[in-house]
């Protein structure tokens, strides 16, 4: 209280050390079901997870009297931290939820995916759902158009056990999805595109959403199922201006430095540095597959086939032609899975169909999973 005066900040103080020193040693969660303001909305976004009451529920550094005071804005407790601030906006908030009842119950749903510390694993379930169960819709689920959007969702539920998909940060960058499932009652993190947000391009909010994820599940030993179709990181003055490049670096430092067991399948597209970010082979994948129409190069062969035969098109008595020819051959050489994997850096083609098959039985294998690195306090991620 404002009348305790300097015994208000030590309070904060002595919360904030206790919850720190417990990061990452026990799961986290902060239910917001009325008004968190001041000083004490720290406690609530250093957790793991925060949910948010949608009409109750409100998170801010200052009320709307304390900013009136000091900086003379008059706005509404709702617009200036309620879900649409901080589920949207700032990405703080990751669950939104009805009411109180709801809030305890989403709360137990993720509660349940997590160990109770991290030197345990996360607690498998018996489930039903044949680990090795085909999805032949998969087969003709991608456009054949590459710049069609199609709803990774559709991938997403059928390939998980019963189709119980968890979802966290559903309304923050929404061009990239992760949440919690299992397979063959394994708790696992997932991370995919979802080209129906921006292509499924990456910018600097999922960058982070991943970045956080990702670390999350290492710590608690949650493996890791990742979904490409995404054709790149978001390039221009308006994301280069707000730091993509640091950005984007936290999730090539969550990837690598996370040793739990990671999968990752390229569905259609996985080009240039979001095919690295998203968790290739040597940026921290145990296991990379590809379907056999996906699309992996360093750009798309329009692009490449423009800048590496410019003079020839220009010169050329037909240069459409010429440049389209061109494109072809581009695309026949390198815009494939196929180079990859003769490189082995694709382990296999497999049919969509297989997808659920191939990672539950690469999770078999990580089962036990162990990597020993040199010693150090952290990484100097790119915070």
């Amino acid at each position: 209280r404002l009348q305790e005066g300097m015994d208000t900040l030590q309070c904060y103080a002595w919360l904030f050390r206790s919850q720190i020193l417990a990061s990452g040693i026990i799961p986290q969660v902060a239910l917001m079901m009325g008004p968190c303001l001041g000083g004490q909305a720290y406690h609530p976004v250093m957790q793991d997870f925060v949910f948010q009451n949608r009409k109750t529920g409100f998170m801010a550094i200052a009320g709307p009297a304390f900013v009136k005071t000091q900086t003379g804005v008059e706005i509404s407790l709702e617009e200036l931290c309620g879900i649409k601030a901080q589920a949207y906006k700032t990405g703080n908030t990751h669950v939104v939820t009805e009411d109180d009842k709801d809030c305890l119950d989403k709360a137990k749903e993720l509660l349940s995916f997590f160990p109770s510390n991290n030197k345990e694993k996360p607690p498998r379930i018996t489930c039903a759902d044949d680990p090795e169960r085909l999805i032949p819709e998969f087969d003709h689920l991608i456009p054949e158009k590459a710049s069609k959007p199609f709803n990774m969702m559709k991938v997403i539920l059928p390939l998980v056990d019963n189709g119980h998909f968890f979802e966290i940060h559903k309304n923050f960058a929404p061009n990239v999805i992760v949440g919690y499932a299992r397979f063959s009652g394994r708790p696992v993190g997932i991370v995919a595109s979802q080209p129906m947000a921006k292509a499924g391009a990456l910018d600097c909010d999922a960058s982070d959403k991943v970045a956080r994820f990702v670390r999350t599940c290492d710590l608690f030993n949650i493996p890791l199922v990742n979904l490409h179709d995404t054709p790149g990181f978001w390039i221009g003055p308006q994301e280069e201006w707000r730091g993509i490049l640091r950005h984007g670096a936290k999730m090539l430092y969550a990837y690598i430095d996370a040793t739990v067991p990671k999968i990752s399948v390229i569905l259609r597209k996985s080009y240039a540095g979001a095919y690295l970010a998203m968790c290739c082979k040597d940026t921290g994948g145990d296991f990379m597959f590809a379907w056999p129409q996906a699309k992996v190069t360093i750009v798309g062969a329009d692009t490449a086939a423009s800048v590496i035969f410019a003079k020839e098109i220009k010169s050329s008595p037909n240069p459409k032609e010429t440049q389209m020819a061109r494109i072809q051959e581009y695309s026949d050489l390198y815009e494939n899975p196929y180079k990859g994997a003769e490189r082995n850096y694709i382990d296999d083609v497999i049919m969509p169909r297989d997808t659920r098959k191939y990672i539950n039985r690469c999770l078999d294998i990580l089962e036990n999973k162990s990597e020993a690195r040199p010693w150090r306090k952290y990484s100097n991620i790119n915070l």
